[in-house]
This record gives structure tokens, C-alpha cells and sequence, in this order.
């Protein structure tokens, strides 16, 4: 089902209590975009699947009884529905932070929705490129534009993803005001969160390499990464040309955008940097976010010692 046609299925009363909640998210807790799209569609499909599941669609009556067979009840549907451990343990999440605000407003008992166990999944590592990949990728990527402003510009992209820990988004979220880039530079990151980054010299000369040779005007609202035709660069043309450049250099598909912010904070875990100094870099709200890269230093250590150890 869709967002929509899962709104259908539910109440006036819980549409107007869901609308309430998602603006109290972005309000005051300055959730992302993003994040409440996928908070409108888990909780939308929850109470769909509710009314449904106990033959009232009046009112709040759906949510206010809501039992731990009936929590066990939704879980086995979603999962019959192919959704995966790790997908919807972030919808029980985001059910849950809507019922602590329903029951704070409307005295609902939230007991059996908040004890409701999430499935286990294993979590992902981050995949990082080797640091000679890493450099490879922005040296290839410069070598195969048509056009020298486009390599300049593609060049400056993953120089600030590797060079600073950017997100994609952070990256081509920059406008003219940013132009030249000074030695810290102020992100707006997920939420709304802001935090400082350090700028190599090599990133601040990249970026002004570009502006000089970038065919378009760039004025302070302006946002600095162009396309051909002048639009505000799109992720999607990035990874295009790491696309391109992974299979001429042979590297995995794991080879993205996003694997040259995991490559800045697992080179800089190697070369001696902490937890709380990478966590405050990257803008991760949690420390537990951050110390997945232990494991992957962990595991790269390993296969050195392993291929190296004359009794491996």
C-alpha cells in the first residue's frame, strides 16, 4: 500500500493527530526531510493496518486499546510483506516516538506498543575505499570529463566528500556565499544540526580551481556546483561519474559518494584520530553511529596481520 491510499484506510481524528506530530517533529525536534517522510509512511501503514486489523476506523478507538498481540499481529504482516528485519525495526521505532507523543496528549496507554521487541539484524559496515583507491577515484574522475570546468567541478565534489567527511547532500547544498572556502567551514547537517569542519588547503583550492573555470555566474545565493546547463548539480550525475570511474578502475560497487565520508573517517581512525573528535566531524548524533569504523579498523588490521604473519 501506498502512503496514500494507507491515509484512506484510517480516521479524520488519527490523520489530524498524525499531521500534529509530524509538524511537532519538524518543529521542535527539526527532523529532516527526509526522515519525516519515512516517519508519515511507517506510522501511516501502522495505523492503517490497526483499524483494519480491529474493525473500528473511528476516532482514536483503533490506537487505544492496542494489545501485545495485536503489536505481534502487524509485525507477522509486515514481515509477510517481504519487509526486512532492519526495515522495520525503524518503523517500530518510529511508531513508538509517535505513541510517546499521543500518549502525553490523548492518555493513551502506550505500554504494549512501547515493549514491543525489535526484530535483530545484523548491521551493515561501513565499506570504505583504500586510501591509494580513495585518491585513484578523484584522479580518474578529473581525466574522464569532456569538458575541463566539469572535471574541476567533479574534482572539488569528492575532494570535500573525502577531504572533509561530507554528506552528498552537505557537498552540493554550498552556495556562492560559501566561495572561497575559509579553514573551517560551517555544515548544516542532518536535523538541522550544525557543526565545524576543517578544510585541507587542497579542498579550498579545488573548489576555487573550479568557481574560476565554471562557466556560470555564481552569486551568494547561488549554489556552487552547476550542471551542463547551469541547474544546481544533482547527486545523481556524482554518481554517474564514480559509476564510470569504479569500472575502469575495478572497484566494487560499494565505490559511491557516500564511500568517500566513510573513507575520511576510517583514515582518520587509522592515523590515530578519536571516536568523539570523528563523531563531532561527521555530525553523527550518537557516539554508536561513529564506532562502527572501530570494527572496520578492526577487520583491515586482521587481514594485515593474517596475510603478513609468517605463522598465518
Amino acid at each position: 500500500m501506498s502512503q496514500r491510499s494507507d491515509l484512506t484506510l484510517i480516521s479524520p481524528a488519527i490523520r489530524d493527530v498524525l499531521r500534529h506530530w509530524l509538524s511537532h517533529e519538524r518543529a521542535l525536534k527539526s527532523a529532516a526531510d527526509n526522515t519525516l517522510i519515512a516517519y508519515a509512511t511507517d506510522v501511516a501503514r501502522f495505523t492503517a493496518f490497526m483499524a483494519e486489523h480491529s474493525g473500528d476506523r473511528q476516532g482514536l478507538a483503533p490506537l487505544a486499546a492496542i494489545s501485545t498481540r495485536d503489536m505481534r499481529a502487524w509485525m507477522a504482516h509486515e514481515r509477510s510483506r517481504g519487509v526486512s528485519s532492519r526495515s522495520l525495526a525503524r518503523a517500530l521505532c518510529a511508531v513508538k516516538t509517535f505513541f510517546r507523543w499521543l500518549a502525553e496528549r490523548h492518555a493513551l496507554e502506550p505500554t504494549a506498543v512501547l515493549l514491543a521487541r525489535a526484530p535483530k539484524f545484523e548491521h551493515k559496515l561501513p565499506r570504505p575505499l583504500a586510501e591509494d583507491a580513495a585518491h585513484a577515484m578523484i584522479k580518474t574522475v578529473e581525466v574522464q570529463a569532456q569538458e575541463d570546468w566539469i572535471a574541476a567541478r567533479d574534482v572539488a565534489v569528492l575532494t570535500l566528500l573525502y577531504g572533509c567527511g561530507l554528506r552528498i547532500s552537505e557537498a552540493l547544498g554550498l552556495t556562492g556565499a560559501d566561495h572561497p572556502l575559509p579553514e573551517v567551514l560551517r555544515i548544516t547537517g542532518k536535523g538541522g544540526k550544525q557543526r565545524l569542519v576543517p578544510v585541507l588547503p587542497v579542498a579550498r583550492a579545488a573548489l576555487t580551481r573550479y568557481a574560476e573555470l565554471c562557466p556560470f555566474h555564481i552569486g551568494a545565493k547561488d549554489p556552487i556546483f552547476r550542471g551542463k546547463r547551469g541547474g544546481a548539480l544533482g547527486p545523481g550525475l556524482v554518481q554517474k561519474s564514480m559509476r564510470i570511474a569504479r569500472m575502469q578502475l575495478g572497484l566494487p560497487a560499494s565505490a559511491t559518494p557516500h564511500a568517500m565520508r566513510h573513507s575520511f573517517a576510517t583514515h582518520l581512525l587509522s592515523a590515530g584520530g578519536d571516536l568523539r573528535t570523528i563523531q563531532e566531524l561527521l555530525g553523527h548524533a550518537s557516539l554508536s553511529t561513529t564506532q562502527s569504523y572501530t570494527a572496520v579498523d578492526t577487520a583491515r588490521l586482521m587481514d594485515v596481520y593474517n596475510a603478513a604473519h609468517p605463522k598465518a
